[in-house]
């Protein structure tokens, strides 16, 4: 039996030796001629082709919303039965975990958050002009996050008509 237990101390010493050189040699290897002799990097070192003229936006964007009176915006969408349709789906999908079915602010996300988010049928909000609240929507107000990298201008303009014709039916 004692060679077992020396057989045991061999196989455990190997073991040991093999994860020490193998350490060993990770920090010691220099990977960097590798990576820059792969070729799958060396690709990146190609020239990218002219970019045909005015694919690239200049100006307008997110910066015109943030330097615009919010006051003077008009809601460029139609109230139509399709722009309401759009604005109710834009509002389940992005506006219903917090704001909720009764657009009261009392959702289970928005449970969690003091204050409560705002009732959106209520006058706090609806005696703010279409673009204040566009302004509001899309640049984030408060505990409002910014939505305007996340929902389409169409959407958040149809989402204010669907807000508006709520109040409307409710009141």
């Amino acid at each position: 039996m004692p060679w077992k237990k020396g057989l045991l101390f061999l196989g455990l010493a190997l073991g040991l030796g093999g994860i020490l050189l193998l350490l060993l040699s990770i920090l010691t290897a220099n990977y960097s001629g590798r990576m820059r002799d792969d070729e799958a990097l060396n690709v990146y070192q190609l020239s990218l082709p002219a970019r045909p003229r005015g694919t690239i936006p200049l100006g307008g964007g997110i910066e015109v919303l943030r330097k615009a009176d919010p006051r003077r915006l008009r809601n460029p969408r139609p109230l139509t039965r399709a722009v309401l349709d759009q604005g109710r789906q834009a509002y389940s999908h992005y506006c219903w975990p917090c704001h909720g079915p009764e657009l009261d602010g009392k959702a289970t996300v928005g449970q969690s958050f003091y204050p409560l988010p705002t009732d959106l049928l209520g006058p706090t909000v609806q005696n703010q002009s279409d673009g204040e609240l566009f302004y509001k929507i899309s640049l984030g107000y408060k505990r409002q996050p910014p939505l305007y990298a996340t929902l389409a201008a169409a959407d958040r303009w149809a989402v204010i008509h669907y807000l508006r014709a709520l109040a409307r039916k409710k009141g």
